[in-house]
């Protein structure tokens, strides 16, 4: 599925964004007069990345087991419901 950015949004659905990890890993700040050591902000980086990388993954992972489940759901679902058909009596 194409994702569309408009606004730091994607675009029709109202939600944030997503930040990606390649947005966490080259994001730079500017410098400061006291500013913090640079290694451990890549470094930080890089431990961010790596855990959005996961959770997208993971994200993904369970997008298609739900995928999976509501078929099954509505197959079952219309299975059943073929086979438990009330018999047409009385005056309705």
């Amino acid at each position: 599925m194409t994702q569309v950015y408009r606004s730091g949004q994607l675009y029709g659905t109202g939600q944030p964004a997503r930040l990606t990890p390649h947005e966490v890993r080259t994001r730079t700040f500017a410098p400061r007069r006291r500013g913090v050591d640079a290694d451990q902000v890549h470094e930080f980086q890089a431990l961010v990345a790596d855990e959005l990388t996961d959770l997208h993954r993971r994200v993904r992972l369970l997008t298609e087991e739900n995928d999976r489940l509501k078929r099954a759901l509505r197959d079952w679902q219309t299975m059943h419901a073929r086979e438990c058909r009330p018999p047409n009596e009385g005056h309705w």
